[in-house]
């Protein structure tokens, strides 16, 4: 889908399928897709992707971030994509074999989508999250590398072993983008509009950064559906992608 309305993913984080079925009626017609993250996955199960498709949710975004042995991620992915998602993701550094990981979802998820006669999901991996800083990262994951070139080297693997792309923070987008091409899907997290709070998020974008800088899709949670007027401020974040993308690069249908 193209225009702004076919690259905002609006985060339903919320503990129960009520509250996450009406926030998708109310913004469904806008053209937004949706992602449905572990709480409210583990709350309400898989039968709440029909109950957000009937509520008018046709893009589902299942960010479940599979992290385990390559065969589990495998078959964990190919569920995923006989439920007919259309975006899925796995953690670039899964187990101890993270390339190996990635390969075999890759492979999974176009055999399962195939043999359900459904499109397959768009893959991507999750390189560094948004909520882990410089510091985090060197302290207390023993990373000596700076944020940006961990996220490009894992951005690598994951080009490498067949993914569409990569879940990245705003920041790195650009060095992404021009280390692998437009063909190369990202997906960027913690966007908050100008001037809000960036709670628990440590590298963040605006909606306007982070479309210059080239992300294809932009996930926005609660500055949206903890809005006083969830409605007003979606089309806001969609006419700031708008004006953004009047001098970025048309996204591909």
């Amino acid at each position: 889908m193209s225009g702004a309305a076919g690259r905002l993913i609006v985060a339903l984080d919320f503990p129960d399928g009520a509250s996450a079925g009406r926030m998708a009626a109310l913004l469904a017609p806008e053209g937004v897709a949706f992602k449905v993250g572990l709480e409210l996955f583990v709350s309400e199960g898989p039968g709440l992707l029909e109950r957000l498709r009937e509520a008018g949710a046709q893009r589902i975004f299942l960010d479940l971030k599979f992290h385990d042995i390559p065969s589990t991620v495998a078959g964990a992915v190919a569920s995923a994509a006989r439920a007919g998602v259309w975006m899925l993701n796995l953690h670039a550094s899964a187990g101890s074999e993270g390339s190996e990981a990635m390969k075999r979802a890759a492979g999974a998820a176009r055999s399962a989508a195939e043999e359900a006669g459904l499109p397959p999901p768009v893959l991507i991996a999750v390189t560094v999250l948004t909520s882990i800083g410089e510091q985090t990262l060197r302290d207390e994951l023993g990373i000596p590398e700076p944020a940006g070139s961990h996220t490009l080297r894992l951005a690598g693997l994951a080009r490498g072993a067949g993914l569409d792309g990569v879940v990245a923070p705003g920041p790195d987008v650009r060095a992404i983008r021009r280390a692998f091409g437009q063909s190369f899907c990202i997906v960027t997290p913690g966007i908050r509009p100008a001037g809000a709070d960036v709670q628990d998020q440590a590298r963040v974008n605006t909606p306007e950064q982070a479309i210059r800088a080239g992300a294809d899709y932009l996930v926005v949670g609660r500055p949206v559906t903890r809005a006083a007027d969830p409605l007003k401020a979606c089309r806001d974040i969609l006419t700031e992608i708008a004006a953004a993308s009047g001098t970025a690069r048309e996204h591909p249908d």
